[in-house]
């Protein structure tokens, strides 16, 4: 009789085997824990790098617009409020997306140092955050 289950693999013992284990998938072909830490946190920060950039850049370029349109002919108050919100829309697009990057891009690195960092000496310090910074 053949048993179903195998032998678990032994448990990597040099530094970089753990560190390649890190962007293996497993056999329910997931990743572990730890990368997909990295992903989510690599949203995120693109998402609040959007917030900090979009919403000022949004309120900026909207009383730009009012300032500036003062001797401009609307077809009535909504046309002009629809025009006041397309330019900070654009606004927030345009600077949300320069901050959107860079944050995701920052926090990408930072988090994969020290989740490599961790990995490869297999305990977590925080020198490995300060090394990561």
């Amino acid at each position: 009789q053949g048993s179903q289950f195998s032998r678990p693999a032994p448990p990597p013992e040099t530094g970089w085997e753990r560190l390649r284990e890190l962007w293996q998938r497993d056999e329910r072909q997931r990743y572990p824990e730890e990368t997909t830490n990295i992903f989510k946190a690599a949203f995120t920060a693109g998402i609040a790098g959007w917030l900090y950039g979009g919403l000022p850049a949004f309120h900026q370029a909207r009383k730009a617009f009012i300032a500036g349109s003062h001797g401009e002919l609307f077809q009535n108050r909504a046309d002009a409020v629809q025009s006041a919100h397309r330019a900070g829309l654009r606004g927030f697009i345009r600077y949300g997306w320069r901050w959107s990057w860079r944050v995701a891009v920052f926090v990408t690195i930072f988090n994969m140092v020290s989740t490599g960092l961790a990995a490869y000496r297999n305990k977590t310090t925080i020198g490995n955050f300060a090394s990561a910074g």
